[in-house]
């Protein structure tokens, strides 16, 4: 009897369904067995498709209809493997069985039914949180083709914090991404750029055909709240997975680059530190001590020279605080940062802390991505992240007068920065 309880609880461990084919119910065996293979089978597909085509890995990873199958899927065999394992130690009959060994076999059975219930239910929490951040951040509209071999994206970090009415974007960037390589230009655009010009066709062209010029400054950066005040030149933008606001910055940053955006990316910045302490923190190295407090108040605390490990309120400081400094610096340390945190999307990073990522990421996120897009696009960011990345800044040090910029300048710019990529690439 020790003898046969031993063979069952192992039998169930390497071939669950196998004991009660032996000594207990064939048609649960059955059930057990057909399950058991099926699962093997779909983990051997799955593992030829990661080595051989990743993107349709990605493409069922990101779609929210084929989580929720898997969801299912993982909930049916939690279910079926405690069955099956309770039903294993019943057929075992530990009672007849020596006294050390009994506790033994028990012990076996109860621990592998643990870390495979865990496991799995690990799964079924991982699936739900991925089909819920996808809901949260993405957009459900058919997806754009790429212009002259390019997919234009805007990236906007908004800001709302307590001492401002309403959200303003102070960090304004724009990723060019090449559809076949990967290869990414990054353009950073200042937030007090000047008579950022409309094209024609534009809801913003009737009232300022001449650029956003309203008599007083006029920065690129208040035209989301400009936009967020006028929404009835964008009436179909809350439709299609935006804003008006975004709408007008969108409009804005076409017309001073003169390229067309497919896409946007909102992040607030008061919950980025969120997202940044999900993933671990971001390594930067710092070249100057930077002091921590609102400009012209008192210095809190300061950030020190060198290589640093920052938590996610360290990040955010560093890369908004301008204490005795310029907007052009702070744009440097800013695009520092969201190269930092591209960097630590790596699939092991994230899958271990993938419910606080998804979390954060569905609550500081934005964007009308269609979700339907999000294989390919996953696919293509593994392509940009090994890499080097291009940097374009319209600042003064690069020959841009923000206060009153040469735009045909800035769009001879950014055609030559996107033939130097291709040629590069």
């Amino acid at each position: 009897m020790t003898r046969r309880a031993w063979w069952l609880v192992c039998l169930n461990i390497l071939l669950p369904g196998s004991a009660q084919l032996l000594a207990g119910s064939r048609r649960l065996g059955r059930v057990g067995i057909v399950a058991t293979f099926a699962l093997w089978v779909l983990a051997l597909v799955t593992l030829v498709l990661y080595l051989a085509w990743k993107p349709a890995i990605y493409a069922v990873a990101t779609n929210v209809i084929a989580l929720t199958v898997i969801q299912a899927v993982l909930v049916f065999y939690i279910a079926l493997w405690i069955i099956l394992t309770i039903d294993t130690i019943r057929l075992a009959r530990l009672v007849k069985a020596t006294p050390t060994s009994r506790w033994l076999v028990a012990a076996l059975a109860v621990a592998v039914l643990v870390g495979v219930s865990s496991t799995a239910n690990y799964g079924v929490g991982v699936t739900g949180a991925t089909r819920d951040a996808i809901n949260a951040i993405f957009a459900g509209g058919q997806a754009a083709k790429p212009i002259d071999g390019r997919y234009n994206i805007l990236l906007l970090g908004g800001d709302a914090g307590p001492d401002r009415l309403g959200l303003r974007p102070d960090s304004i960037s724009v990723v060019s991404v090449e559809a076949e390589t990967g290869k990414a230009t990054m353009v950073g655009i200042p937030r007090n750029l000047e008579r950022a010009p409309f094209v024609d066709g534009s809801p913003l062209y009737g009232p300022f055909p001449d650029g956003y010029d309203c008599g007083d400054q006029c920065l690129i950066s208040y035209l989301y709240t400009y936009g967020e005040e006028h929404p009835d030149l964008y009436p179909n933008a809350e439709a299609n997975g935006s804003n008006a606001g975004i709408e007008a910055m969108r409009d804005a940053v076409e017309g001073t680059l003169g390229i067309t955006l497919q896409y946007y990316v909102l992040i607030d910045m008061q919950g980025f530190s969120d997202l940044i302490d999900a993933l671990g923190g971001i390594t930067l190295t710092v070249k100057e001590e930077l002091p921590i407090g609102i400009n012209g108040g008192p210095v809190v605390d300061t950030i020190k020279p060198g290589k640093q490990h920052m938590d996610g309120t360290t990040a955010l400081w560093y890369a908004r605080t301008r204490y005795n400094m310029t907007d052009y610096q702070r744009m440097e340390r800013q695009r520092e940062v969201q190269e930092a945190v591209l960097a630590q999307f790596e699939p092991a990073n994230v899958l271990t802390k993938f419910q606080a990522v998804a979390k954060a990421g569905s609550q500081v996120v934005k964007s009308d991505v269609p979700r339907a897009s999000l294989g390919y696009f996953v696919d293509l960011a593994s392509k940009t992240r090994a890499q080097p990345i291009s940097k374009i800044e319209l600042i003064p040090a690069n020959g841009v007068v923000v206060e009153r910029p040469d735009f045909d300048e800035v769009h001879q710019m950014i055609d030559d920065a996107f033939v130097l990529t291709k040629s590069a690439g």
